[in-house]
């Protein structure tokens, strides 16, 4: 049996030997699964907004639309519009006409005579996160009692925000949408 001293003298040699009952994997694994636990719940962006441009070619007289729209979101609102139906939004998929039906449902241009002009859906393009949603609006005339309805996203998340740039000749003019303010004067 060794004494006190001889035990501390072998610990400074580097002849003692530390006893872990567990292993270095399983260690990891347990600080590390709160940590893996709460980035699982993490939503994948903090913030819902959309973004449109919208400019107006005097050649076609009309508005050419183009509206970035997060794709997980869009995704998400299809589902809640088609009984919780799951859409996978991609370049040619079979999703193009749920994607025109809930853009023409939640984007309106009125015109002064309070007539909303035929929207031509053009179509959807996909980049990483995000899809992009092309449509062409026949307009004459000047913005004048003008009146556009931005609501998209807005029955999926209470903090949606829509920002739109509205080009039209030489007025141009940034409007939000959000919650209690879903249209606005041209």
């Amino acid at each position: 049996m060794k004494g006190r001293k001889e035990e501390r003298e072998e610990r400074e040699e580097g002849k003692s030997i530390l006893f872990f009952p567990f292993s270095l994997s399983s260690i990891l694994l347990l600080l590390l699964s709160p940590l893996i636990l709460l980035t699982s719940f993490i939503p994948k962006h903090d913030y819902h907004v959309s973004v449109t441009q919208m400019q107006y070619n005097p050649t076609a007289r009309s508005y050419e639309v183009s509206i970035r729209i997060f794709t997980d979101d869009l995704e998400k609102a299809l589902s809640l519009s088609h009984s919780k139906q799951r859409f996978v939004i991609k370049d040619n998929d079979q999703n193009d006409r749920f994607v025109e039906e809930y853009i023409r449902k939640s984007f309106v241009l009125t015109d002064s005579q309070k007539k909303n002009p035929p929207i031509k859906y053009v179509g959807k393009e996909q980049e990483t996160d995000a899809t992009w949603v092309y449509l062409e609006i026949p307009f004459q005339g000047s913005l004048n009692g003008c009146r556009l309805l931005n609501v998209t996203l807005m029955e999926v998340f209470d903090d949606q925000v829509n920002m739109t740039n509205v080009k039209f000749q030489s007025e141009k003019k940034t409007l939000l949408f959000k919650k209690g303010q879903t249209s606005h004067l041209l």
